[in-house]
């Protein structure tokens, strides 16, 4: 069976129901369809809020507090139920109202299809609401329009669409309404009608276009956990399992040994449960991460749709990204003329006509023979160059547009053209040039000026002189091309003893006089070869995925400094022919992509991460899509992005500037520094207080601490302290670091170690305390209070090391306002429980003098003290290693 584009128009009239293109079908057959077919939308599923609240219950630590409420309401203490119970709520709200917060930050989705569609019903043109549009349905398109669905062109003026939404590729496409091999004749829903105009049928709407293929193709690639939730999710089931054990193992021995009533013993395994237990650890890490991604937004203009996205930016290894837009600006320049055989360079970027014409390092003037040939950039042209804003931009193509710029950058902006346009001969990709016929208002001489490529005019130039220097001009042409150059030659024609009313192909084969050669460039963004130095200097490469020639994408990646050394390419056709694991190396080794299909960059991202490396992909275009899903992150343009590459990415850059890129890695690894102190703070503390309750059950002593005294110390407390690290700054050196490997885990060795030993310390030093304060006529209230602020004081001495590598003592002085607010928070807190009635008598504390609190802070202050001590020696014998 044929595919719609192989289809004659008549063959498309059978298939499809139509008498004439003009008729349309009838509304009763569009509705029928309608029904039967479904409407013309892409459907967008968001996730239900009670799901999304349900789903922060769904961990290992909040099934082991709801356990130790049930417990103690079973025993009775319905105080000390509710209280935790009230936990488990605030850590899901706090989960909860982070995860829509972030969903909400992006704009709602909009639907990429056309708002409205103009149409032939009932032998009637109508507008109807695009989401109406059936299979049958005969669709009028002129410039400025959105095309609604995919169509079959069955007539065509002059019509181009511009599909870099699907195919990423820039250039306008001309489309016709004959039968071909190709899909020319074909437009696509999502892209964008930029001149001229024409009818077509549609054949697919919905989700059966093909941007609503790629859609669901995006719905099927399964979400991954980020690295940093893996490793959280396993530090907290590791945490849970020996916290579970060990209880149970109190709980038995308790029991044989009949050291307490079964109640009381229960109360105690409580307890020792709800201590050993790291509450905050959902919460802290929610509260750090969130505070990145509004770092990030409001600073970079970035905007983070998962949380832990944030993160994963810092363990990132490489970023595969599109060039037009992202490296270099999409603003093509010419930069450099050849006039006859007078070579000239062109400052100044982008479209401002702004810049000078330059011969061997020296300003120099138009010559009559340059002007002939900046008429000729001018002249063959269907582009409009005008300001917006302060700001140059085009409508129509860029080559085009950088003849405009360069005409007035050199003739003046008030320069009046002697030549008034009569015809236009459209860019055609089968004969690749675009031709003005022009009337001098001076002699009333008619010219055709032609713009296009090299080997085109080369042709024609050699029809007009048959001395032409093909092989010289070659030279000039292959010069340029290698070092990353669209070249374009421009020519004219006289047009003697003849009145043309329209210019054909066949006026131009005749034969042309060649002005010269301009070459243009996309220049790349001076902010991104910052960027990329920064990026090779972390150990992060890049990527280059492109639809350019490989030779000029390999110049552009040179200049961009895309790697340290040599710049390698690989083009889609090579890609296709290598097996799996020739793929995998392929990636690594390459770092240019040229010539690739969308399929191309799925499976480069695909092979990168079989490679184990964690992945970024920058994307605009739908056709990016799936790749963006595939990344480890995905992160799509905000500005000139589509709606599903931005539905499909984690992560959307708001002013499009992939320099930001640098910035927002650094902050993510910041970010990744800090929830691992945070957890190798919280680690040890938690299971000092379980450590002091076991211990007091195994030697059946009273247990000091009751399980709402333990969730103070845990919640309050200590999830205070711990937001201090959300204000702590990045380390030094930290973007001349590597990457993390896949394999590391969020804690070696020394870091188990060193949270063996503080936990230890930290519960004998409470229980040694305890023991001193009742063994000096405190009473046990008392010194229960003074326990409880020995742990939540040792936390903050404990804080000052931890927060640090360095000399911790040193150190103090960086620490921000912010964090010393946060500690003063921290401290009124514990004023406040020990000296408020109501809180003294809810959590069973009492107030203590200043000589109480002066020997608190002196048995406090002694972890801080043996952790500077193991600094002390660890860099003392690697300093020794190192000499040796």
């Amino acid at each position: 069976m044929k595919e719609k584009y192989q289809l004659t128009t008549a063959e498309i009239k059978q298939q499809l129901g139509l008498k004439e293109f003009t008729q349309g079908i009838s509304s009763q057959e569009a509705a029928a369809r309608l029904q039967k077919d479904g409407q013309n939308v892409l459907e967008v599923k968001p996730t239900p809020k009670w799901k999304i609240f349900l789903r922060q219950f769904n961990n290992i630590v909040i099934y082991i507090l709801l356990v130790a409420t049930l417990l103690t309401i079973m025993i009775g203490h319905y105080t000390d139920a509710v209280v935790i119970l009230a936990v488990v709520v605030l850590n899901s709200l706090i989960g909860y109202f982070q995860e829509t917060s972030a969903a909400n930050a992006l704009a709602k989705i909009k639907e990429m299809m056309a708002q409205h569609a103009t149409v032939y019903r009932d032998g009637k043109r109508q507008d109807i609401d695009a989401s109406d549009l059936v299979v049958g349905d005969v669709v009028f398109l002129e410039a400025g329009d959105n095309v609604p669905a995919d169509l079959r062109i069955v007539s065509a003026d002059n019509l181009r669409i511009e599909e870099s939404a699907l195919t990423g590729e820039t250039n306008s496409v001309i489309k016709t309404g004959e039968a071909l091999a190709d899909r020319v004749n074909m437009a696509y829903s999502s892209t964008s009608v930029t001149s001229g105009s024409g009818l077509g049928v549609v054949v697919a709407t919905g989700e059966h276009t093909e941007i609503g293929k790629i859609s669901q193709e995006v719905a099927h690639i399964k979400p991954k956990k980020t690295r940093l939730t893996r490793e959280i999710d396993r530090v907290g089931t590791i945490v849970s399992y020996i916290t579970i054990i060990g209880s149970v193992i109190i709980f038995i021995i308790g029991f044989f040994l009949q050291i307490y009533s079964l109640p009381a013993l229960a109360l105690a395994v409580v307890a020792m449960l709800v201590g050993s237990i790291p509450e905050g650890l959902p919460a802290t890490t929610s509260v750090i991460l969130a505070f990145g991604v509004s770092k990030m937004a409001k600073r970079y203009k970035t905007i983070i749709k998962s949380m832990p996205a944030v993160e994963t930016l810092g363990s990132v290894d490489v970023i595969a990204t599109d060039k037009t837009g992202t490296l270099t600006k999409n603003e093509m320049t010419a930069i450099e003329l050849w006039s006859g055989d007078q070579h000239y360079t062109v400052t100044g970027t982008g479209y401002a006509p702004q810049g000078q014409l330059m011969q061997d390092g020296h300003q120099v003037e138009v010559d009559d023979h340059l002007k002939l040939l900046l008429e000729a950039g001018f002249q063959a042209n269907d582009t409009v160059l005008s300001e917006e804003d302060g700001r140059w931009v085009i409508n129509g193509e860029p080559t085009d547009g950088a003849f405009l710029t360069l005409y007035h950058k050199l003739l003046g902006a008030k320069y009046q053209s002697a030549y008034e346009p009569q015809d236009l001969l459209p860019f055609d990709s089968d004969y690749r040039y675009i031709a003005e016929l022009t009337r001098n208002t001076e002699n009333n001489q008619q010219v055709i000026f032609i713009k296009g490529s090299p080997d085109k005019l080369f042709e024609m130039a050699a029809k007009e002189d048959p001395h032409f220097d093909v092989q010289k001009w070659a030279k000039r042409v292959n010069d340029w091309s290698v070092e990353g150059k669209r070249v374009i030659a421009l020519g004219y024609r006289v047009v003697r003893g003849e009145n043309l009313m329209e210019i054909e192909h066949d006026h131009l084969y005749q034969g042309i006089h060649l002005l010269g050669l301009a070459a243009l460039q996309d220049a790349p963004r001076e902010e991104v070869i910052a960027a990329l130095k920064t990026m090779n200097n972390a150990g992060v490469a890049v990527k280059m995925i492109t639809g350019d020639d490989p030779q000029t994408a390999r110049a552009i990646g040179q200049q961009l400094g895309l790697a340290p050394g040599e710049i390698h390419a690989i083009t889609g056709a090579q890609w296709d022919q290598l097996s799996a694991e020739e793929q995998s190396q392929a990636a690594q080794d390459n770092q240019v992509f040229a010539r690739t299909t969308p399929q191309n960059k799925l499976e480069i991202i695909d092979a990168l991460q079989r490679g184990q490396l964690v992945t970024a992909m920058v994307g605009d275009g739908v056709n990016d899509a799936p790749a963006l899903k595939q990344a480890d992150i995905g992160i799509a343009m905000g500005i000139k992005g589509t709606d599903v590459a931005k539905d499909a990415a984690d992560m959307v850059l708001g002013d499009d500037n992939f320099a930001t890129m640098a910035a927002v890695i650094e902050e993510g690894r910041r970010i990744y520094d800090n929830i691992k102190k945070s957890i190798l703070f919280l680690l040890p503390t938690s299971f000092a207080e379980g450590l002091v309750v076991a211990f007091s059950i195994l030697t059946a002593q009273q247990v000091p601490l009751q399980p709402v005294q333990l969730l103070w110390i845990n919640l309050v407390a200590a999830i205070t302290i711990q937001f201090a690290f959300v204000f702590e700054k990045a380390a030094p050196g930290l973007m001349k670091r590597p990457p993390r490997p896949v394999s590391s885990k969020l804690m070696n060795r020394h870091d188990l170690i060193q949270i063996g030993y503080v936990s230890a310390l930290m519960a004998i030093f409470a229980l040694v305390a305890y023991d001193w304060f009742t063994g000096h006529d405190a009473s046990v209230i008392n010194a229960t209070t003074m326990m409880i602020n020995v742990i939540v004081i040792s936390k903050l001495f404990y804080f000052f090391s931890i927060r640090t590598t360095g000399n911790g003592l040193k150190q103090i002085k960086t620490i921000t306002g912010q964090v010393w607010a946060v500690i003063g928070i921290m401290l009124v807190f514990q004023l406040i429980l020990t000296y408020t009635p109501l809180m003294q008598e809810a959590f069973h504390v009492t107030g203590i003098s200043l000589v109480e609190w002066l020997a608190v802070i002196i048995f406090s202050c002694l972890i801080m003290l043996v952790v500077e001590a193991d600094k002390w020696i660890r860099f003392r014998k690697e300093n020794e290693n190192g000499a040796n």
